[in-house]
Order: structure tokens, then C-alpha cells, then sequence
């Protein structure tokens, strides 16, 4: 098991603080958010449709933004994230294309201010091997992802695949 497994990452705007702690998992977290057993509280990602940890980080700016201005559109913190990630204004279309579901394989776990306790609590969920956060590039589906976030190969002649997903995320609250 490697060490870069879990990262930190301080997420800081004006005067407040939240810690994002990011990892990736198999397909074992499904049963447990099916049955709505899952503890401590995750966000779980569809991993193939995440080219880089940047447009999760501004994703996760996004929640922490609208969780300071008591407007967060969905129920939990970390639902907010996937639905901030997706680019879509559709929450449930964002937390079914997004989010784990019944097809996923590869699963990003993420969790905002993550204690030693909780992210044992979610590795003792998961049956899969952990692999490291370096595998995310490589493991994504970039049709899949060019697809769902609409960006063209004329787009990635003079951007990357995270610019572009990243560029979408930010400026969706403005489309």
C-alpha cells in the first residue's frame, strides 16, 4: 500500500478553512450506499469521468463557497461535491452520472475535514485494492469525459482535458 493513497488537500477561502481528503477505491462502497449504510459520509465518485485532481478541487471550492453562503443545493456537504463536479444544474442527473452506480469499477472516495478515524472507517468498507491518486490520469475514460462535459478536440488542441472540465465546473452557476 502506498503512501500517496490518501492526500490532503487545504482548501482556503476568505476566512474559512476546509481539508479535502481524496482516494480511490473499487467497486465494494456500491452495496453500502445502496443500502444507505455507508458511514462515515463520502462522496463517491465515478473515478473515469475524473482526469485530474484540479477540477475536484475546484469543485470542492465550490461546495466549501456555497456551504459559507448557506446555499448549498443538495442535502449533505459531500453530495454538494459531486453535483459541484459534474457540471450539470440536474442533481440527479449529476449524482447518477457522477456518482457511483451499478457500473462502476473504479470509484473515487473524497471527504471534507476526514479524521484518522474516518478514513479507516472507509477503508474497512472497501473489499477492492487501493491504488494510487497518480493512476487517475491514466485510468480515465477521455471519450466518456469529452462527452459528458461537451469539450471538442479543437477545445484540447490549445487546453488539457483538466483545463477544460475544470473551466466547465467554474463557470456553470454563469451558463
Amino acid at each position: 500500500m502506498s503512501n500517496n493513497v490518501f492526500a490532503r488537500f487545504d482548501v482556503f477561502f476568505r476566512c474559512f478553512a476546509y481539508n479535502l481528503t481524496i482516494t480511490l477505491f473499487c467497486r465494494e462502497l456500491l452495496q453500502a450506499v445502496q443500502t444507505g449504510s455507508l458511514e462515515p459520509d463520502l462522496a463517491l465518485f465515478n473515478a473515469s469521468l475524473v482526469p485530474d485532481l484540479f477540477p475536484l478541487l475546484v469543485a470542492a471550492h465550490k461546495t466549501v463557497l456555497a456551504l459559507s453562503q448557506s446555499t448549498l443545493v443538495t442535502r449533505t456537504l459531500h453530495s454538494e461535491l459531486i453535483y459541484n463536479f459534474s457540471g450539470s444544474k440536474h442533481i440527479t442527473e449529476s449524482l447518477r452520472r457522477c456518482g457511483l452506480n451499478e457500473s462502476s469499477t473504479y470509484v473515487l472516495v473524497a471527504r471534507f475535514n476526514a479524521t484518522v478515524a474516518e478514513l479507516e472507517a472507509a477503508r474497512g468498507l472497501v473489499k477492492g485494492k487501493e491504488i494510487d491518486l497518480e493512476e487517475l490520469e491514466k485510468r480515465s475514460d477521455k471519450p466518456l469525459i469529452q462527452k459528458h462535459f461537451k469539450i471538442s478536440s479543437l477545445e484540447l488542441e490549445v487546453s488539457s482535458l483538466a483545463d477544460a472540465v475544470a473551466c466547465r465546473i467554474a463557470a456553470r452557476d454563469a451558463m
